[in-house]
């Protein structure tokens, strides 16, 4: 059980954290050389490391739960997405479809809508719920757990959603997707970013009770990353790209989950697995998904690939057994972990994409 602390919000202004774009000279190895098809080798060989893993009757790996199971599958699509190579299609396809038969309907948490802010109710929860938290409105808002008297709402769901909207209006071009994007996107925005720039994690919903301030994770801000960088794309909306861009720097100088150095520190485990292990690895992805769609920012997009190759020679030269990795990027080496492996997949495959040829 989750135990909720007053937290008192302040601004969320964007001028409280805006960033400069430049690369620490205190990160270790903000740049690497190697040619893209060595890239690409390398990537292949950290997939091929963990598929032994892989149990094809319940498509998860062994050693991590499902929805870490679902980041691998999305690194081998990622990989033959900028590798231009269908090397991994026939396993992720299969993988996808056993996991909707197995788990129909997994993802149903329940949307907070205008309506429902206003109303107090929502039809897949039993208490009455928080129009309004911190004087802003609780609309866009995700539910962390499907259960009707859990009160979560948190920011990993509503980036999720975020990022699962605009996607969708951006292939579509169907305004019901933009406009449930920029209520979520919206909700994290007026009351899930601390003054440093981060994603904070999760609001009550009943009684408006915050997480405690030190609940601070990659993904959070990772994910919406991702979502803020489709969505302002969806809508032509400057105000999003500055958003994004400033959370991005805020995050990648964090020095909650990393050292001077630059090396990410957060879900370091090397002998048991635990959420935390993963979530940089979404971090990853989001910022490069910022990357691909900053085009116009080239300073941006340096610091995204510095800050990529600091994270990949650090799993290389100081935390690699072989073509496995351990989950303590600042090393030392350990025996392979499926976990490990995981963490480290993001940024083998991302290295394909933020470096050039």
């Amino acid at each position: 059980m989750f135990r909720f602390v007053p937290f008192v919000f302040l601004s969320h202004s964007l001028a409280a954290f805006a960033q400069d774009l430049g690369v620490p000279l205190t990160w270790r190895e903000f740049s690497n050389s190697r040619l893209l098809a060595e890239r690409i080798s390398i990537a292949e060989d950290a997939i091929n490391t963990i598929l032994p893993q892989l149990d094809t009757s319940d498509a998860q790996f062994n050693g991590i739960g499902y929805w870490q199971s679902g980041n691998v599958f999305s690194a081998m699509a990622n990989f033959d997405h900028l590798a231009g190579t269908t090397v991994y299609e026939t396993q992720v396809v299969d993988g996808l479809s056993t996991a909707f038969d197995l788990y129909s309907n997994f993802d149903q948490y329940g949307v907070i809508t205008t309506a429902d802010a206003s109303s107090g109710t929502q039809p897949n929860k039993d208490f009455a719920i928080a129009g309004t938290c911190f004087g802003e409105s609780m609309a866009g808002g995700v539910f962390w757990r499907p259960t009707v008297d859990d009160t979560g709402i948190n920011s990993i769901t509503t980036g999720l959603f975020t990022t699962l909207s605009a996607f969708l209006a951006e292939t579509t071009g169907d305004a019901t997707y933009t406009n449930a994007a920029i209520l979520s996107a919206q909700w994290i925005q007026n009351l899930q970013i601390n003054t440093d720039g981060i994603v904070l994690d999760t609001v009550d919903g009943a009684d408006c009770t915050r997480s405690p301030a030190s609940w601070l994770f990659t993904y959070n801000t990772g994910k919406y990353l991702e979502g803020l960088s489709v969505l302002k794309d969806v809508t032509g909306n400057s105000a999003w790209t500055t958003l994004m861009t400033d959370i991005a720097a805020a995050a990648i100088k964090s020095s909650v989950w990393e050292g001077s150095n630059g090396i990410i520190t957060e879900g370091a485990s090397p002998t048991a697995n635990n959420d935390g292990v993963g979530f940089k690895a979404i971090f990853i992805r989001g910022l490069d998904e910022v990357s691909v769609r900053s085009s116009d920012n080239s300073a941006l997009q340096i610091l995204i690939h510095s800050y990529n190759d600091v994270q990949y020679n650090a799993l290389l030269e100081l935390a690699a057994n072989g073509t496995s990795y351990s989950s303590s990027w600042p090393g030392p080496p350990q025996a392979f972990t499926t976990w490990g492996q995981l963490a480290a997949l993001d940024v083998m495959v991302t290295a394909i994409n933020t470096n050039s040829p």
